[in-house]
Order: C-alpha cells, then sequence, then structure tokens
C-alpha cells in the first residue's frame, strides 16, 4: 500500500513538474511576443511622429501661400475674406411638403371598435 502510495506521490510530483515546465515556456513565449508588439508600437509612434512633423512642415502658411502663387494661373487659388462666409441664418433649408393621408387611419383607446 505504501509503494502505491509513494509511486502515486512520484506520478503527481512528475506531473506537476511537466506542468510547471510547459507554463514556464508558455509564459516565456507570451513575454517574449509582447516586447516584441512593444517594440512594433514605439517603433510606430516613433514613425506617426515623424510623419506628424513633415506634415506640420509641409503645411505651413508661407510655403502653401508661395504654392498658390506659383500655380496661380493654373487653379486660381485666390486668398480667403471675411465676406465670403456667411451666417447661419442664411442658409435655406428645403421645405419639406406636407403628408397628406389618404387612408383611414385606426387609432387604438378606450373605444377601439367603435367609430366616430
Amino acid at each position: 500500500m505504501k509503494t502505491l502510495l509513494y509511486a502515486a506521490t512520484c506520478l503527481a510530483v512528475f506531473g506537476l513538474a511537466f506542468w510547471a515546465y510547459r507554463e514556464n515556456y508558455a509564459t516565456q513565449q507570451v513575454l517574449k511576443e509582447t516586447r516584441a508588439l512593444q517594440q512594433q508600437i514605439g517603433a510606430a509612434q516613433v514613425r506617426l511622429s515623424v510623419l506628424r512633423a513633415e506634415w506640420a512642415y509641409l503645411n505651413r502658411p508661407q510655403r502653401l501661400r508661395d504654392l498658390a502663387d506659383i500655380n496661380f494661373d493654373r487653379l486660381g487659388l485666390l486668398p480667403l475674406r471675411p465676406d465670403q462666409f456667411g451666417r447661419v441664418d442664411e442658409v435655406s433649408y428645403p421645405v419639406l411638403p406636407d403628408l397628406e393621408i389618404t387612408n383611414e387611419v385606426e387609432v387604438s383607446g378606450l373605444n377601439a371598435g367603435a367609430r366616430p
């Protein structure tokens, strides 16, 4: 009986050791993937900051003004003036036509079956 208990205990220890070994390597693999993802995120953030800097550089008002002057003959771009903007009360909204109800409409209420 003791040998059976020793054998079961030994097998349990081996099983737990095998489980711990597998969990350890699975955890190490997940940590390695996490580090790789963090590096990719960092590289993407660096690229994004470079792209934002390039965008800000290309959208400088003086540069855009010079481009508009250079291409005036082809594009016909003029500077904006305050009188070109309108007010909200000047916006005309389309008038929706009144819907005409041609069929009888049943209205539920206390006397649902009665007609007026």
